[in-house]
């Protein structure tokens, strides 16, 4: 519930470029099903030895790429499995042993994109067979979550595979770091679509001065930039765009205020956690 495919899409759309540096980025519509099944069966009675053969052979792997990215919401979980345990994806440990089973030998690392729990969990809602928030969270108080406690536990029981972590609501500050550093680009390189989210939010005269402006400053650094672009969405930013309304029965605006709060702390207690690497504007 972050970012509705935007970023995989994306480096499909860079597939050419990033082939040329030993990136194979697969599309999801291929492995999505195929993974979702392996990963059930493995949870339930382990992996098959040929599982990672079925998998590069179903996406056709480029055997001579050294990076594939795999796409999917539902590796810690589907939405229906995203709150249990009053923790959030209690089995995210467990269903990324069976990830490692299926890749033995390779070298994992793990981007994840996190979310305001005040616009998570009523995002998530529609998505489960519960009728209330209550009955979702079993009862648990929504404000004892924490993004850390998940965090922690798969640094905890998988502590050689890397974590690249985000806050979904920063994207179209940090798209083009986020994009360059799971695809293994350089820091600097151009890529199709960098602007990508900007043009959701931004107006379009506001989306036409901005091209113009970076078309002539095309040495800028990554900060550069971000500076470039919160100066433009200070002046054209599309209000309806970045205000979440949330109309949910039981939650107060004090109460969401507070969870965003919260939120806020989580995250810079996320970017402290060892082997994190946050990704902020």
């Amino acid at each position: 519930m972050t970012d509705d495919d935007r970023l995989i899409q994306c480096l499909l759309d860079n597939k050419e470029r990033l082939s040329a540096i030993g990136t194979d980025v697969p599309d999801p519509r291929v492995y999505r099903k195929l993974l979702r099944d392996i990963l059930n069966a493995a949870m339930k009675s382990g992996i098959n030895e040929e599982a990672r053969d079925i998998v590069l052979d179903t996406i056709n792997h480029d055997h001579s790429a050294d990076r594939l990215v795999l796409s999917n919401q539902g590796f810690f979980g589907t939405q229906k499995m995203a709150v249990g345990q009053g923790q959030l994806y209690p089995q995210a440990s467990a269903r990324m042993e069976a990830f490692r089973q299926i890749f033995p030998n390779d070298d994992i690392e793990f981007f994840v994109g996190l979310r305001d729990l005040a616009t998570f969990f009523p995002a998530i809602l529609p998505k489960t067979p519960f009728e209330t928030m209550e009955d979702m969270l079993n009862g648990v108080d929504p404000s004892t979550f924490r993004w850390t406690d998940m965090v922690r536990r798969l640094r905890e029981s998988h502590p050689d595979m890397p974590m690249t972590i985000w806050c979904n609501e920063d994207t179209p500050l940090i798209w083009g770091q986020v994009v360059r550093e799971m695809a293994g680009l350089d820091p600097n390189a151009s890529f199709t679509g960098e602007f990508l989210l900007l043009k959701e939010i931004m107006t379009e005269i506001g989306m036409q001065r901005f091209e113009t402006y970076m078309a002539g400053q095309p040495d800028m650094t990554e900060i550069q930039k971000r500076r470039v672009i919160v100066a433009f969405l200070d002046k054209f930013v599309k209000e309806e765009e970045i205000e979440e309304e949330l109309d949910l029965p039981g939650w107060s605006e004090a109460l969401i205020d507070h969870l965003s709060d919260i939120y806020d702390d989580d995250v810079h207690e996320v970017a402290r956690v060892s082997g994190v690497n946050m990704i902020a504007p």
